[in-house]
């Protein structure tokens, strides 16, 4: 892969942003934590069984790309087959790749290699932590659907002590008040509920939410939850829906359906009074008090030639777009406005990553 940088990118990165603090009239110094402080890490998926995952960088200005800063910064090591997910804790990203198996963990301002977790591990997917543990969902045997679990990794040493047995099909991971939400996507089957684990206990309860969970949020106490449903391939294609549940007791306070059995969303997002998810090429808005699914999208990636949208997120009020393209070839990362100085959907910036960019996450 090509390094792309700009010509600013040394000097700026080694500035001291001042200010000053008209009270004591005294200056305030930030020191940048590293070359890849103050913007987002792109996670690049890699293809399937090459080892050549990569990590992507763009500042929060949206001007400075650099690409596969892992091995830029550690040039004898490779990341890994197929990148899943990373997980801030600290000063470190712990890096899932679900082909290797392992999980990788490196300085996140750095990109410094620190170490790894290669047991315990069998087609692991995502990362959550809480109480200096770290928990990990993994798939097991793809085709058993009776040997999946939660690896629970203690962070202090880097290793993993237990497993929780889990339904089939654990992905998304998410944390809040002392217990841990799992969406299952159900493997290679088709999964409907949500797990919740007692953090303290380790017991497992769960809630029917709607087919093939893919995406969950937490916001002032309530769990948003993007189901897929059945895709058509599966013989029995279902229509998707967006689910909201009460923490205060995990039930299902709300269910926005859709009625045509085509309409499978995804990536769901929160932020400010609203909820953004995605459906084809289409990027949608909705208020958080609303009694309905929106009928049209707030803009579309038509242009850009983006069919299905590969990962989505939301910073700063931008809106980041991953597109795979051909599953082979280095994909793109297209950056929208969300509409407070120019409309919604305004194209801002593109940029060439890596081999499908999975996700984003925010480096500050």
């Amino acid at each position: 892969m090509k390094i792309k940088k700009i010509a600013l990118f040394a000097f700026i990165s080694s500035l001291f942003l001042v200010s000053c603090d008209p009270e004591s009239s005294q200056q305030t110094t930030y020191i940048p934590l590293g070359d890849y402080d103050s913007g987002v890490l792109v996670l690049n998926q890699g293809n399937f069984n090459a080892n050549n995952s990569e990590i992507s960088f763009i500042s929060f200005d949206l001007n400075t790309l650099n690409t596969s800063i892992f091995s830029t910064v550690n040039p004898t090591l490779s990341l890994g087959d197929t990148g899943q997910d990373i997980g801030f804790y600290n000063q470190y990203a712990y890096v899932v790749l679900n082909n290797t198996p392992k999980i990788q963990i490196i300085n996140r301002y750095t990109m410094q290699n620190v170490a790894s977790i290669e047991s315990g591990l069998n087609n692991p997917r995502y990362i959550a932590f809480a109480n200096g543990k770290g928990y990990v969902t993994n798939w097991g045997d793809g085709t058993d659907p009776n040997d999946d679990y939660i690896a629970v990794i203690n962070l202090a040493t880097n290793t993993i002590t237990t497993t929780i047995p889990v339904a089939e099909g654990p992905e998304r991971i998410i944390e809040n008040a002392g217990k841990l939400y799992v969406a299952h996507t159900g493997g290679f089957g088709y999964g409907k509920t949500i797990s919740i684990i007692n953090e303290t206990t380790n017991a497992v309860s769960s809630i029917l939410v709607g087919d093939v969970p893919n995406e969950m949020q937490i916001n002032e106490g309530f769990l948003w939850v993007s189901c897929g449903g059945n895709p058509s391939y599966s013989g029995n294609e279902t229509a998707g829906k967006i689910v909201k549940v009460n923490l205060a007791n995990n039930t299902v306070a709300n269910t926005f359906a859709y009625t045509d059995v085509t309409n499978h969303p995804a990536n769901l997002v929160v932020y400010g009074s609203f909820l953004y998810y995605t459906k084809d090429d289409g990027i949608y808005k909705m208020a958080l008090n609303a009694t309905a699914l929106p009928s049209t999208p707030a803009f579309t990636t038509t242009s850009q030639g983006v069919y299905g949208v590969y990962s989505f997120a939301i910073k700063n009020n931008h809106i980041y777009v991953g597109d795979a393209g051909n599953y082979i070839s280095n994909g793109k990362v297209f950056i929208y406005s969300l509409g407070t100085t120019t409309p919604i959907g305004t194209l801002e910036k593109e940029h060439t990553v890596g081999v499908s960019p999975t996700g984003f996450y925010f480096n500050q």
